[in-house]
């Protein structure tokens, strides 16, 4: 049962959702992955707001997934409802902190999967697990009725095994969506300076695809501020409260998590100033290219054993690529491409301009398409 905190039993022929353990269902707990939250939880009242276009269409939701506790860091590791087992590898760390929500795809147990990403919540995982994943625009998505993280920087969005997945995924949160035509003419591609072998396979996947690929410099390091004053601030106000009142009974991880945020904490209007300041900056970036590209993850998915008592050097490692594009506002997939010589993939990323899933999704299906001949 480590893939989901509760299962359900369904029938009819809907696509089947999984539904990540902090959106509420009414009549279901709500966990947040944390023994604490469920002890003091009551079924919720309503659903979320993002539920409504699923139950509109029929969907099936098939159970609430497991996930890093409180959402809060992305290993996916939870040892109150158990790991989930990375189907790559069970070696590996399954990501998080939507962990349960990427194994659920991967192995079949859902068509659909939603997560959350707050600083690559749904993007590491996919990545660890090889599927696809989509952080959507802040704010496109209704937040209502999800347990929150970081309000800033919260997102809630689908993850599927492929790109068609993550189109569904779409049309279920957002009835209406379709993808753009035509797709991006022109792609920004980031160079990083993480394992060469991921780097040459986000490379050789833009050459199967044939799409027009221009160099760009933007350095996310500087929309690392941003985003650690926003978490560690939002993050602190919202938490806290569990530490103070039970410190012992939170994950070692998240009580040193929390331990730590008050030595980041800025007050509201600097938080928003700074995100302000980085948003312009990223914005910039989309009036020379239509998209940016480059690997979800620095390297491949770390091993569980590798993690250690202090994980904070790992944790850093595992959101470079995406945590800067929270802090930016933007939307942003994470999709496996092949490794020469590799029976693991790297993950690829796509990053587009505020409200630009349509046209991501319609690029991405492109090079889905093209690696899948090569």
């Amino acid at each position: 049962m480590s893939t989901f905190i509760t299962r359900f039993e369904t029938s009819g022929d809907g696509p089947r959702v999984a539904v990540k353990d902090i959106i509420d269902m009414a009549g279901v707990v709500t966990t947040a992955g944390s023994r604490v939250v469920e002890r003091n939880a009551r079924p919720a009242d309503a659903d979320a707001a993002c539920l409504a276009g699923a139950r509109a269409a029929g969907a099936r939701i098939v159970g609430k997934t497991n996930l890093h506790e409180l959402a809060m860091l992305p290993l996916g590791t939870n040892p109150w409802f158990g790991t989930p087992v990375n189907p790559l590898d069970p070696a590996l760390i399954p990501g998080g902190s939507s962990s349960g929500a990427a194994v659920a795809v991967a192995n079949d147990e859902a068509d659909v999967a939603y997560g959350s990403d707050t600083g690559g919540s749904v993007r590491i995982p996919s990545a660890c697990c090889g599927v696809a994943g989509l952080k959507t625009t802040h704010g496109r998505i209704s937040l209502d009725g999800v347990w929150p993280l970081a309000p800033s920087l919260d997102t809630i969005g689908p993850l599927a095994r492929d790109v068609d997945g993550l189109v569904l995924g779409m049309q279920l949160l957002e009835p209406g969506f379709a993808v753009a035509t035509p797709p991006a003419r022109r792609i920004g591609r980031m160079r990083t300076p993480g394992d060469p072998r991921v780097e040459a396979a986000v490379d050789r996947a833009l050459q199967a695809a044939g799409l027009d690929v221009v160099p760009v410099d933007l350095a996310l390091e500087d929309g690392a501020g941003p985003f650690m004053a926003a978490y560690m601030t939002e993050m602190w106000a919202l938490d806290h409260a569990l530490f103070d009142k039970h410190p012992d009974l939170l994950a070692p991880d998240i009580a040193v998590m929390l331990s730590m945020a008050p030595a980041f904490i800025v007050d509201d209007d600097e938080v928003q100033r700074l995100l302000g300041e980085w948003r312009e900056t990223v914005a910039r970036v989309f009036d020379q290219v239509d998209l940016l590209v480059l690997p979800t993850l620095p390297m491949l998915p770390p091993r569980l054993d590798a993690i250690g008592e202090d994980p904070t050097d790992l944790i850093i490692a595992l959101t470079a690529h995406v945590s800067a594009f929270n802090a930016a506002g933007v939307p942003a997939t994470a999709q496996p491409v092949p490794i020469e010589a590799s029976d693991l993939p790297a993950s690829l990323q796509l990053v587009g301009p505020l409200g630009g899933e349509e046209r991501l999704l319609a690029t991405a299906a492109i090079i889905e398409s093209a690696v899948k001949t090569q």
